[in-house]
């Protein structure tokens, strides 16, 4: 018998690509064939799972459930559902205005959404969890929601409070996905530093990295979305020990403003911030910091974004993101302060910002050229294969070309020397 195909389109964080991949992996089980983001697939069914963090993102989710309900108006798909962030927080009006949709559901009903495709859900997931990433990386979240109330934020509205999952499933997913062929792991929660306070009284990240490291087929191990505030030590003497925790980072400080960090929440200071950051590079050398900035938050005067631009300027990240603020429902800045920053002034912001960490990342890509790197080839693209070092993280962080002039494997790992650089990429030749 031919197997039903589902087609589940992912919008937003890899946090939302990690619960796709586990309701199709309950859906495969169930006898069902899964299809992931896909425009050309026959599949009659099509879950969205949307992202509703901030203004683009809601945007973007709004214009794909549309574009699906309108297949579905003219019979190009006959059952159409939608979960995660956005229909968490506006089921009942997305339910009113767009009706062509089966069902909504939210973030926090996965087990909802498999019963509602016509599957069983499973605590366990005994085959192993099916990825949609190539088959050499995977992502692994350690935790749910998040406890901070950070003033900006939805997450805690939407995702709920800070669960962590346990550490032995972790552990036996982690082994799946090496069996399966994983060599990478992202490890990676609203916030990987509060793991196992919430189960075990005490944080237990570096303890969890450590044992992800005596995996034998686990190579690299990448940590992504740590809070700054109250950073475990434990941590960094992990990631300064295990040869296989990547040099990275994805620390998202937000702000260096002490005005700004304490209108939006964050509870950590300027000093503290500078700190932690001196004592990252100093303990991991070469570590590569990617932060996450956020401009126009209320209040912020020309003398916070003065301080901001500076502290960028002297701190030269490794890798850099930023955006406008963008007014969230329910959230502390949207009941107590007055979005008073005018949306072009918080464009020109992020402009240059970006402006600021182009020419960074330039410069120090630069230094770069004639060094000797250890890569993982991720893909071929017409006349390069395309691989990345442990300073960058796959789809935001910078890639390596590598001309296909031979024949080389994907999720295999090379030893190139660095030829050329460009603001966000890397030539190099193999070694």
């Amino acid at each position: 018998m031919k197997k039903k195909k589902i087609n589940i389109v992912t919008l937003g964080c890899s946090k939302n690509l990690v619960d796709s991949e586990q309701i199709m992996t309950r859906m495969a089980a169930a006898g069902y064939e899964p299809v992931f983001d896909s425009d050309s697939t026959d599949a009659r069914t099509v879950v969205v799972n949307t992202c509703g963090f901030i203004g683009d993102a809601k945007e973007e989710s709004i214009e794909t459930i549309l574009r699906f309900a309108q297949a579905r108006s003219e019979g190009l798909i006959d059952r159409l559902y939608v979960i995660g962030c956005l229909s968490e927080r506006y089921r009942d009006e997305l339910r009113t205005e767009i009706p062509e949709v089966d069902e909504y559901f939210g973030a926090r009903d996965l087990a909802e959404i498999v019963r509602g495709l016509g599957a069983q859900w499973r605590d366990e997931m005994p085959g192993g969890r099916i990825i949609s990433t190539p088959s050499h990386y995977a992502y692994l979240k350690i935790a749910e929601g998040c406890n901070w109330g950070c003033g900006y934020c939805a997450i805690p509205l939407i995702r709920g409070r800070h669960v962590s999952v346990p550490m032995e499933r972790l552990l036996d997913e982690a082994r799946k996905l090496a069996e399966g062929g994983v060599r990478e792991l992202m490890v990676i929660a609203q916030d990987t530093t509060y793991y196992g306070l919430d189960l075990y009284g005490r944080r237990r990240l570096g303890e969890l990295l450590r044992a992800l490291c005596r995996i034998d087929d686990i190579e690299w191990i990448r940590l992504h979305y740590a809070y700054p505030a109250h950073f475990p030590e434990e941590v960094i003497e992990a990631m300064a020990e295990e040869p296989k925790i990547c040099k990275y980072l994805d620390i998202p400080l937000q702000h260096i403003s002490d005005s700004q960090l304490r209108a939006m929440r964050r509870g950590i200071t300027r000093e503290e911030t500078l700190a932690l950051v001196r004592h990252l590079r100093e303990a991991v050398p070469g570590i590569a910091l990617r932060t996450t900035l956020l401009v126009g938050y209320p209040g912020e005067s020309e003398a916070d974004f003065a301080e901001l631009e500076e502290f960028v300027r002297r701190t030269r990240f490794e890798r850099l993101g930023v955006f406008p603020y963008s007014e969230e429902e329910g959230t502390y800045s949207a009941t107590q302060l007055s979005d008073n920053v005018p949306e072009e002034v918080k464009r020109m912001r992020a402009e240059r910002i970006m402006e600021i960490q182009n020419n960074i990342s330039r410069e120090e890509n630069v230094k770069r050229v004639g060094q000797r790197l250890r890569v993982i080839v991720d893909r071929r693209e017409g006349e390069w294969w395309v691989a990345r070092s442990q300073y960058d993280s796959p789809e935001v962080d910078e890639e390596i070309l590598i001309p296909a002039d031979r024949e080389l494997e994907t999720g295999r790992f090379y030893e190139v020397r660095v030829t050329g650089a460009e603001d966000y990429d890397l030539y190099a030749e193999l070694f």
